[in-house]
C-alpha cells in the first residue's frame, strides 16, 4: 500500500547532524519533509513515519538534520491546490563572520558621547530611528520591529505612528529623515519594486554620505545576489537578515547600540 500521493523525492545521501538543508519552492506552498531512509520507506508505503518539516508557506525553507545518517527530502501537495517544483541543496557550515559582527564593532556605526550621527548636537533631531520599508513587509517585519524598538524606549519614525489623513507623504518622509539619527531600510523584493521606498532610500543615502545619519539594512527573504543586482554598495554594508536573526534580536542590538551612546 503506497501513499497514493505524487511527490518529489531528493536523495541527499549521508548527512551529518547539524547540517542544514535548503529547499526552494516554485509554488506558494507545499508539504516539505526531511526523512531518514527507514522513515522514507514508511512514507512511501503509507505507514506511520517521523519527519522534520511540515507545511511551508514561504521559500526558501531551512531544515536542520537532527542526527547523522542517510536522508531524503520529499515535497508533496497533500491537501493543497496547484503544483510546485523545488530545488534542494545542503548549506555550508556557517555564515561568514562579518554577518555576525556586533554593530558596535564597525567604525561607521560607532557613536560618540553626544549621540548618534556626526551632527548629534542638532536640536532638530526628534527620532532615534527612521524605518524605510515596503507596505507588504509591514505585518511580518516592520510593525513588530517598530514596536520592539519603541519598547526599548527609542523614538521611532514609522508611517503608522506618524502619518495622518491629509498629510503630505513626501513632506512627512523628508521631515522624518531629517529628524532621525539612525536609518533602517528593510530590503526585500517588494521594496526593490516600489517608487516611494526608492525615494526614501535615496534620501537616506544622501544623509549617510554627508555624515548626518547612520544606516542599517535589514534583508528580508532575499539573497546577497539579489541585493548585489539592486545596489552593490548596499550589499557591502553590514546588515542583519530575518533568516538568521529574530526581529527581537535585531531590535535589541540596535537599541543597545543607541543606548550605549547615552551612558
Amino acid at each position: 500500500m503506497g501513499t497514493g500521493v505524487q511527490f518529489l523525492k531528493y536523495d541527499m545521501g549521508n548527512l551529518r547532524a547539524g547540517q542544514t538543508v535548503e529547499i526552494s519552492l516554485s509554488g506558494s506552498a507545499a508539504n516539505v519533509q526531511l526523512v531518514d531512509s527507514s522513515n522514507f520507506s514508511n512514507y512511501q508505503n503509507g505507514s506511520q513515519y517521523r519527519y522534520v518539516g511540515g507545511l511551508a508557506t514561504k521559500s526558501p525553507v531551512h531544515l536542520q538534520v537532527p542526527n547523522s545518517g542517510h536522508w531524503y527530502v520529499t515535497v508533496d501537495m497533500r491537501g493543497l491546490r496547484g503544483t510546485t517544483n523545488a530545488s534542494v541543496r545542503v548549506l555550508p557550515g556557517t555564515l561568514p563572520e562579518i554577518r555576525e559582527r556586533p554593530l558596535s564593532s564597525v567604525p561607521s556605526l560607532i557613536l560618540d558621547d553626544d549621540g548618534l550621527g556626526l551632527a548629534p548636537s542638532d536640536s532638530t533631531r526628534q527620532y532615534d530611528v527612521f524605518i524605510s520599508h515596503a507596505s507588504e513587509d509591514k505585518d511580518d517585519v516592520v510593525r513588530p520591529l517598530a514596536e520592539s524598538l519603541g519598547g526599548n524606549d527609542l523614538k521611532v519614525w514609522f508611517d503608522e505612528f506618524e502619518l495622518k489623513i491629509g498629510d503630505s507623504l513626501r513632506r512627512k518622509i523628508d521631515s522624518g529623515l531629517a529628524k532621525s539619527s539612525f536609518g533602517i531600510v528593510v530590503l526585500s523584493r517588494t521594496f526593490f519594486s516600489k517608487g516611494w521606498t526608492n525615494y526614501e532610500l535615496d534620501g537616506m543615502v544622501t544623509r549617510v554620505n554627508s555624515g548626518e545619519q547612520i544606516m542599517l539594512p535589514i534583508w528580508h527573504n532575499i539573497t546577497k545576489q539579489e541585493v548585489l543586482e539592486y545596489s552593490p554598495s548596499l550589499a557591502d554594508k553590514l546588515a542583519r537578515s530575518t533568516s538568521t536573526h529574530t526581529i527581537q534580536e535585531i531590535a535589541d542590538e540596535i537599541a543597545e547600540l543607541i543606548k550605549s551612546s547615552r551612558r
